[in-house]
């Protein structure tokens, strides 16, 4: 496997929000390619609330969620129990050396994943591999400098400087969102369906989830821990971060904009 470093990583308050994530908000551009029978392969499902709510579409066809960490493996599987899903299974697995046969697949779906990779074109050739004639990959990244926001507080524009450098420290492209046709093609795919959906934080209970959720990962999570090691912030940095989420959260005109590529890439 190549030298990835997540750069999220997993502390609970990463994983818990994604935890909240569903199909409707987060692969609305697949859904109406999707029809039961089919098989899907969900690369780098994290605790599974997307892939579950994929398995629930395409049931009585076979669903496999993938990803490098046993913990939120572990967490996706009793999601599935905890729904009555049965035609959804989870597995530790490379994307970039995906254990599967040629052929195999309907859909490759991958969220939020892409923009972490070091070779980014090397995965996508590779769910093209495991993926049948005429089936799609569906990706979907959030474009970061594509962010905006308001109050324009420095603080949040400190965190933003601070995650690029964490993410190309990397070797990942926290850009990803604009790249996704690029990529796709050096990847051999030649038609490619693109889209853009946003996501925002605006009304008082978006912005206090907001708010509270990257105050801790500043503090807590990969981000706090890469920002140390790097020598990017210091201790007083980080709180002067976290501290200045909670103002924007604060804010009663407060708006937070996040945008997000997508595309359906489908084998000849």
């Amino acid at each position: 496997m190549k030298d990835e470093v997540y750069s999220h990583g997993h502390h609970k308050s990463v994983v818990n929000a994604h935890a909240i994530r569903t199909a409707e908000d987060c692969a609305a551009y697949l859904l109406p390619e999707l029809k039961p029978g089919m098989m899907l392969l969900d690369v780098g499902c994290g605790p599974g609330s997307i892939t579950v709510d994929l398995a629930e579409r395409v049931a009585p066809g076979q669903v496999i969620g993938l990803d490098r960490s046993d913990d939120v493996l572990t967490q996706a599987a009793e999601l599935a129990a905890l729904r009555g899903i049965e035609n959804a299974t989870f597995v530790s697995g490379n994307i970039y050396d995906l254990e599967f046969d040629d052929d195999t697949f309907d859909v490759v779906h991958a969220h939020q994943v892409l923009q972490h990779l070091t070779d980014p074109v090397a995965a996508l050739y590779e769910m093209r591999r495991v993926l049948k004639p005429g089936g799609i990959v569906a990706v979907r990244d959030a474009d970061f400098h594509g962010m905006s926001w308001y109050p324009e507080l420095p603080e949040l524009t400190d965190w933003m400087d601070t995650y690029q450098q964490i993410a190309r420290g990397n070797r990942a492209e926290p850009d990803a969102g604009r790249h996704l046709i690029s990529w796709a093609q050096a990847a051999g795919f030649r038609e490619i369906t693109p889209s853009s959906s946003n996501w925002l934080y605006a009304t008082e209970e978006q912005r206090r989830w907001q708010g509270d959720v990257w105050s801790e990962r500043v503090l807590h999570s990969a981000y706090a821990e890469q920002s140390l090691e790097r020598g990017l912030l210091d201790q007083a940095g980080l709180d002067r971060i976290a501290q200045g989420w909670l103002a924007w959260a604060d804010a009663p005109d407060a708006w937070f904009l996040i945008p997000n590529g997508e595309i359906l890439a489908r084998k000849p």
